[in-house]
């Protein structure tokens, strides 16, 4: 994962100190790509543990449409949760109620209890990722699902430069728990293999980014698999590129780390379908990571 690093290295020696949404600051550059030849091994960083549980659980969640964390906190995976929190607290700020705690609202997720917040179920972060991705509104009415599409697309016209799936839908961004960050990806056949670019307007580089890298290259070699071509390139396009400030020790740490030899991720050979892999269904082989490195989350 010497691209990964590379990069890290050039935002503590290029970066720019800029304030964000949060509060926390950010040292950022701007527009940055990183290639992963999908034959070289799984992109999964060795300098530190990535949260591979959270990884393959996010994103089944997205395909399946889903926008509440209910299947999130069910199977042990919270990276969600500060985010439908805050949408949640908003919701009763509105309508004039007083929030339950932190810790009784996750409960009253997984317990899908009846909530006194009009048109709202607890946990429900409104029309993010996985709406767009399979139910995007059209103006006449229905939906769009883009992801069935680009799978079509692929088996039928291969060399089609219209294989896109998008997450920005402008109508939707104020009603969004979170904007998203990943927002464009497009697939690209040559050779009977197939490779993804993702656009990805805002990068958190030392939470995040190693999640979207083992996410996208995840779903590359899953559509690959349906659609009977072998894995290429991923490909991941950065805009605004940050560490937070409150990272920057937790960067070095990592950069004084020898990167290990890249594991092996085998998908049941059986699942013919994007829409019916379990998580039982990835093995990962070989993996042999150096220790996680704690951060805070900024939100």
């Amino acid at each position: 994962m010497k691209q990964y690093l590379d990069l890290l290295r050039r935002i503590m020696d290029e970066g720019v100190v800029k304030s964000d949404r949060t509060g926390t600051g950010t040292k950022s550059v701007f527009g940055h790509q990183m290639r992963f030849d999908l034959r070289d091994g799984f992109p999964l960083l060795t300098t530190k543990r990535v949260f591979l549980k959270g990884v393959i659980h996010e994103l089944l969640w997205f395909l399946a449409g889903d926008t509440n964390i209910r299947y999130l906190v069910e199977h042990g995976v919270h990276i969600w949760d500060n985010d439908a929190y805050r949408f949640y607290g908003e919701r009763c700020a509105a309508q004039g109620l007083r929030p339950l705690p932190r810790e009784e609202f996750l409960q009253a997720v997984a317990e899908e209890a009846p909530s006194p917040v009009a048109a709202y179920r607890y946990g429900d972060l409104n029309r993010v990722y996985g709406c767009q991705w399979r139910s995007w509104p059209l103006p006449g009415g229905g939906a769009k699902d883009q992801i069935s599409e680009v799978v079509e697309t692929i088996r039928r016209n291969p060399d089609s430069r219209r294989m896109l799936v998008s997450a920005w839908n402008v109508a939707d961004i104020e009603s969004m728990a979170l904007p998203p960050c990943h927002v464009l990806f497009q697939f690209y056949v040559a050779n009977g293999r197939l490779s993804c670019q993702l656009y990805q307007r805002s990068a958190d580089t030392f939470l995040g980014v190693p999640f979207n890298i083992a996410s996208y290259a995840l779903l590359t070699m899953m559509t690959a698999q349906v659609c009977g071509l072998e894995p290429g390139e991923f490909i991941h396009t950065l805009g605004d590129t940050h560490l937070y400030l409150n990272h920057l020790d937790q960067a070095a740490e990592q950069l004084s780390r020898t990167p290990r030899p890249l594991p092996r991720m085998r998908l049941n050979p059986d699942v013919r379908s994007l829409f019916d892999f379990r998580y039982e269904d990835f093995t990962l082989e070989g993996y042999d990571p150096w220790p996680a490195i704690k951060a805070p989350m900024s939100f």
